[in-house]
């Protein structure tokens, strides 16, 4: 990471994300092959976790996916019986999620809406409320306030439907490849480069790809934020959810660092023991009052 955000951080990132959708839709790392066999899956850590979200299954349930990207998980849900609408801000992931539930017979049980999160409410309107909110792995961080979206989950979700959320832990947030590492038992682990209580967005610029290591990004420039845990885990309790549980993980499904290493469940870890965590999930309820 390096200088202060850009105020154009929406155009910035928007393009970054619009050129990510055809390396992605080609990777290995998007396999959609299980999806067009009709046994999509979602990873290892949200199978676990989804049963007590939706303990009775997915059919008839109506769910909103945040931050879909090209809606391979929003079409997973959707092979279970639930009906989806996801939403992004990158019009090529909509146009491909689309097209993605066209060719899977999924158009009738799903709707992808090309929208900022920050305008979901008018591009969306919706007062009936969903039974389930959706949204893992690299949504907030490329957002700069979890106020306004926790208000916008609590507005969408029906008395007593659930929040379902996944993400990269903000303490492994911290520390940074491009920072230099140094040896921890023999290994050497990235060193720490980011404040955990950071408030401002701030650029970053790499033209590196998480689905792709060989692919090369041309529009590099981002602008993320680091949001600490129990300030996002507060913004839920006040914007009126409560907090079901709350589970920290020792893996995610990227490789977040150069030092982690892939398991048997294609998740990737720190060698050897944990040293902190890399993931975290939550599942929250909206209040009725």
């Amino acid at each position: 990471m390096g200088a202060a955000a850009s105020p154009d951080w929406a155009e910035l990132n928007r393009a970054h994300w619009d050129e990510k959708v055809p390396v992605h839709l080609a990777s290995a790392f998007y396999d959609l092959a299980p999806l067009r066999r009709g046994e999509g899956r979602l990873h290892p850590i949200e199978e676990a976790e989804l049963p007590r979200i939706a303990p009775e299954g997915w059919a008839g349930l109506r769910v909103l996916h945040l931050q879909c990207h090209f809606g391979a998980d929003s079409l997973v849900l959707a092979q279970r019986g639930a009906e989806v609408v996801g939403i992004d801000f990158s019009m090529p992931a909509i146009r491909a999620a689309r097209e993605l539930a066209r060719e899977l017979g999924l158009d009738d049980r799903t709707r992808f809406v090309f929208a900022d999160l920050y305008d979901a409410r008018h591009r969306l309107p919706d007062p009936e409320g969903f039974d389930v909110i959706y949204t893992t792995w690299g949504t907030i961080g490329w957002l700069p306030d979890t106020v306004e979206w926790a208000r916008i989950i609590a507005w969408f979700l029906k008395p007593g439907g659930r929040l379902y959320f996944a993400d990269g832990h903000p303490a492994a947030s911290v520390f940074d490849d491009d920072a230099g590492s140094a040896p921890v038992g023999g290994r050497d682990f990235p060193l720490p480069a980011h404040p955990y209580f950071r408030e401002a967005g701030v650029a970053v610029d790499s033209d590196r790809d998480y689905a792709d290591p060989e692919a090369t990004i041309a529009n590099g420039r981002t602008v993320e934020w680091m949001h600490p845990l129990g300030r996002t885990i507060t913004d839920l309790i006040d914007a009126g959810l409560d907090i079901d549980f709350l589970h920290e993980h020792d893996a995610v499904p990227w490789r977040i660092f150069a030092a982690c290493e892939r398991g048997d469940d294609g998740l990737w870890r720190w060698p050897g023991e944990a040293l902190l965590p890399l993931g975290m999930s939550l599942g929250a309820t909206r209040r009725a009052h």
